[in-house]
Order: C-alpha cells, then structure tokens, then sequence
C-alpha cells in the first residue's frame, strides 16, 4: 500500500525487510526506525488497512487521570493505550484493532464501551515506556513507602454491586492504590491506632494516625496518587464516590492479620480536595470488662452498686475519644443476663453484643435518639442504652422510662460528674425529676500508660511536683517513673491506654443539693466530703503505682 501510494521505493521496502528478518518486528516499524516513512504515514496507511481510525500518538495530548482508567499490567500485555473517555465510551489505541481478546480484556477491566484507534507500534510502546511502564507508579510508591512488593492483599467484606463503582474500578483497583491502602490500614492496626487521617493540601498529601490519643505522622502517598486512595476506601465503604461536594458517612469490615476489624469512615469536602477520616474499632483490643477499665477498687463498687439498681438513670461524661461509650459497653456486658431485655439505640453502633437488641440511630429518615426511645418503651425492656443525651426531648423520654421501671444508661458532654446536674437544668429539666431519677454520673478521662519496655524512675522536685499540682506529702517514699522512649513505643514512652474515673453517686445530700439548684463545685464538695475520688486523684494514684508519669496526670485532670 506504501509501495501503491509511493510513500517509499522497492529498494527502502527490501531494506526493511532485510531488517525486519534479522531483527523481527512489525515492517511499519522498521521502515519508520529506518527513517523511510513518518509516524502520520504509517498510521495513515494502517488505518486504511484496518478500515479503523487513526491517531498519531507522539501528538496527541495524555491524559493521567485517563491513562489511570487502566492498570499498567493490562496495557503492557495487550499493547493499549486509553486516549480519551466520553462518557460510557473510551477511546482505545492499539498495535492491533482486530484484537478482541485486548478489546474484552479493557471492557470488562473498565466496565466501559470500547472505540478502537490504529497506532505505530513505536509511538505506542514509547508511550507505555513512558507514561505507563509496568509497576512504574508501583515502584515510586513503594520506594517513597518503604514497602515491600509480598504485600498480604485484605479480604474486605462487600458486596460487588456499587453506585459509581465502573467508573473509578480500574483507577482503584490497581496495584498501587490497592497495596497502599492495605498498607495503611494493617499499620494502622499494628501501631493500635483508633484513627486515620488523609488530608490533601496544594501540592502534597499528609496521612497521620491517632495512637494514644496523640496524632503520629505516617509517610505519605503521592499527591498525584490521593485521588485514586480516597476513592478505593469511598468504593470499599459503599459511598457515591462521584459525591465530592457534600460530606460522608459509612463503615466496611476488613480481615486484617487474620481477624476482622470495623472501619467508620468520614469524607469532608475541603479546599485542596476530600480529607478522610477513619474511626478503626477493632474488638481484640477493647475490653469489656468493667474491671479492666482502670476504676479504683471504691468507685467500681459504687459503679456496680448503681447497676444493680432496676430503674433510673445512669450517666457517663467526658470529652469526645475518652472512653465513654466503652464503659456503657462494659456496663451492659456485666449486667447481662438471659433474664432481661436490654436493648440500645446507638449513633453510630461501635460494637456487636451479643443478648444486646442494638439499633442505629439515623436522623435522615426521622430515626432520632428520641423516637427510638419511644418505641422502645413499647418492646418491654428492662435496660435500656441510649448513645448519647443531647436535648430536652431526649431528656424527658430517658427520665420517664427511669419513673416507669426501667434503668437507662447514656452519656452527656460534660467536664466533670458534678457538672452533669447542672448541664441536664439547663435543658429545660425540672430539678426534681434529676434528684428522684438520677442514681450516678460517672466522669472519665484516657491517660496514656508508661511502656514497659523503657521504665524508668523519674526524679521530680517538690517544686515541679507544686507547679502540677500535687501535695509532695501523697508521693512521699514512692518512686514515680516515666518512659524514656523506645523501638517498642516509636519512642513515645508511652503503649495503651488506661481510664480514670470519677464516680458520683446520687446520695440522699446530692439529691437536697440538686433540689435546691446547688453550684457545681457544692455538689462536687459534698461528693467529695461522702468519699469521691476526683479524677485527678484517681490518676495521682495509677502515677504513684507506675502506671502513668506525671505529664499525663497533669494534661488530663485540672486543679480544683
């Protein structure tokens, strides 16, 4: 056809074929490396042959987002290019248009209509070299990771069917993004992290891991990659992952190292892109068990006492990340028995127990804290779990279920038990109501606990001891240590977390003092006068007994 059009003469033809039988290849490709023929020719001719268009790659503009439309292993083995998408239809380029394993292989790997383009198999190849060598992104991610290529792949429970999912598949699902985000979760585990953050600023991406309480940097992806990222765990928790304007909310389960974990995940649209937030509730390292908390030996048997009661209300404060719902948690589990009907209504459910009628609170569809606890009332329960007090309405609905028989559990945002009572007056509730319904309030702080590993006594001045606070005279003759900082503990110090606990009992004097609308800190002296241990002496106590420092107990308690 060259030869018809005379493109090239008989002697370039029988140069090319000289080559091409000493060095194989295509023959457009060898009259083009000779220099007989230009790229436009050849693709011209080609796509005469083939009856298919053309598209003379070394002009052409690439795009990333589209060339990432396919795994690099699947572009390499079938010599294809993705050019351009129009909606459900993508624009293909080939050595061979005829190729139909290549053409099913794309269609199914995108989930998308495929228009075949004629290419010259060295623009195309150098195209691949280029912009979609094998293991190219890979490589770069691992390299910037420190990761290894055995990654152990996580089996995630979901369901295939997803809204969206055709359209990103192959973005998310290649090698990379699918190893990174592996990745990132089993560290995540590993390090006992309660949270993930992937944040996306202008020109790069940060990713950090909440251990401890305390945010930890983690290497970060390229920036070019966090698109990609964001959208395999939006895919993995089922949410619309063409949704970039309006924040998300979902879970997927994951077996990580051989057991499962839950993941609570969080999108927010923000100026550089979608930032990402993942609650991880993995079971193996909570404790349910009232005892393993970290309550004091006189306030768990305050704490056990109010549960044996068979109606009122019991209350659990402290700031967001203290612990508060692990404590219901462990409540409900030592008062759980086959003889009675507790149920909850949680937002969201962190956590399955079995003998536990547990329901999730969805507020879209009308599904509140209070509404739940109305229909409750009408499922004959003896227990009864509300995640969270956080109106009037859902005030009143708990203390008439406490006045008809029925003992509820909850949690208020409150900086100390005493403060509970006030906080619930200014809802809107009568004080009467509080005194003849409430039976404890407990309140809760996290302190971090001294790795074991790097122990060591700490030697404080009665005048350090004066500035945190503490009374020298309550650590006399005691040794108080801290963590000096190892591989162990990334050299922090510091591994896990043990609770501190403030529990006030509703006396008959608190209930006068309720009645007659008391201050905070009268209530919380009389509390103290009846044998209260305040939160900062419960965490005095865990630093004199090794289990915490004094940096702790002095960022976690206040001065009173």
């Amino acid at each position: 056809m060259l030869l018809r059009a005379k493109k090239i003469t008989e002697s370039q033809l029988e140069e090319a074929l000289k080559r091409q039988r000493q060095s194989g290849g295509r023959l457009g490709t060898n009259l083009l490396e000779l220099g007989y023929i230009k790229e436009e020719e050849l693709v011209k001719t080609l796509s005469e042959q083939y009856e298919t268009p053309g598209v003379v790659l070394s002009e052409f503009p690439m795009d990333k987002e589209v060339l990432n439309l396919l795994p690099p292993e699947i572009a390499q083995k079938y010599g294809v290019v993705p050019l351009k998408r129009n909606g459900k239809e993508l624009s293909l380029a080939m050595i061979n248009p005829k190729d139909i394993f290549a053409i099913d292989a794309v269609r199914f790997r995108t989930g998308l209509d495929i228009k075949p383009y004629i290419a010259a198999e060295k623009a195309l190849k150098k195209v691949l070299e280029e912009h979609y060598k094998t293991k190219a992104l890979e490589d770069e991610v691992m390299d910037e990771m420190g990761l290894e290529d055995s990654l152990e792949l996580m089996e995630v429970e979901e369901e295939e069917e997803k809204e969206g999912f055709s359209d990103l598949v192959a973005q998310v699902e290649s090698g990379p993004v699918v190893n990174y985000v592996n990745h990132i979760l089993r560290e995540a585990v590993k390090s006992r992290a309660s949270d993930i953050h992937l944040e996306p600023y202008e020109k790069s991406a940060r990713v950090r891991f909440r251990i401890d309480g305390i945010l930890h940097e983690f290497k970060p992806p390229p920036k070019r990659l966090m698109k990609a990222i964001i959208s395999r765990l939006k895919v993995m928790s089922k949410l619309k992952i063409q949704e970039k304007r309006l924040p998300q909310d979902g879970r997927f389960e994951a077996r990580v190292n051989g057991r499962k974990v839950d993941f609570r995940i969080s999108t927010v649209p923000t100026l550089y892109g979608e930032k990402i937030a993942l609650r991880i509730l993995d079971r193996s390292q909570v404790s349910f068990n009232l005892k393993e908390l970290g309550f004091e030996e006189d306030a768990l048997k305050v704490f056990l006492r109010s549960l044996k009661n068979p109606f009122g209300i019991i209350l659990v404060t402290g700031p967001t990340g203290s612990g508060k719902t692990t404590t219901l948690y462990a409540a409900m589990n030592e008062i759980n028995d086959p003889k009675i009907n507790i149920t909850s209504a949680e937002d969201p459910i962190e956590y399955s127990l079995m003998g536990v009628n547990q329901l999730q609170v969805n507020e879209s569809i009308g599904l509140t804290f209070a509404s739940a606890l109305r229909s409750y009332l009408r499922q004959d329960p003896d227990v009864i779990m509300v995640g969270e007090i956080r109106d009037k309405e859902t005030t009143e609905i708990a203390i008439r279920a406490a006045l008809t028989g029925h003992l509820v559990l909850s949690t208020v945002h409150t900086n100390s038990a005493a403060a509970t009572v006030t906080r619930l007056i200014n809802m809107g509730v009568e004080p009467f109501l509080i005194a003849s319904t409430l039976i404890a309030v407990i309140s809760q702080r996290l302190v971090r606990k001294i790795c074991p590993k790097c122990k060591t006594p700490h030697e404080v001045s009665n005048e350090e001891l004066s500035n945190f606070g503490i009374d020298p005279a309550e650590i006399k003759g005691k040794t108080i240590f801290h963590g000096i900082g190892c591989d162990a503990c990334k050299n922090t110090g510091y591994t896990g977390r043990i609770g501190i606990f403030e529990v006030l009992p509703v006396t008959k004097k608190i209930k006068y003092l309720i009645l007659d609308r008391a201050t905070d800190a009268e209530i919380e002296q009389s509390a103290i006068e009846e044998g209260m241990i305040t939160l900062r002496e419960a965490a005095v106590k865990k630093m004199v007994n090794g289990e915490t420092d004094i940096y702790e107990v002095a960022r976690e308690t206040t001065l009173r």
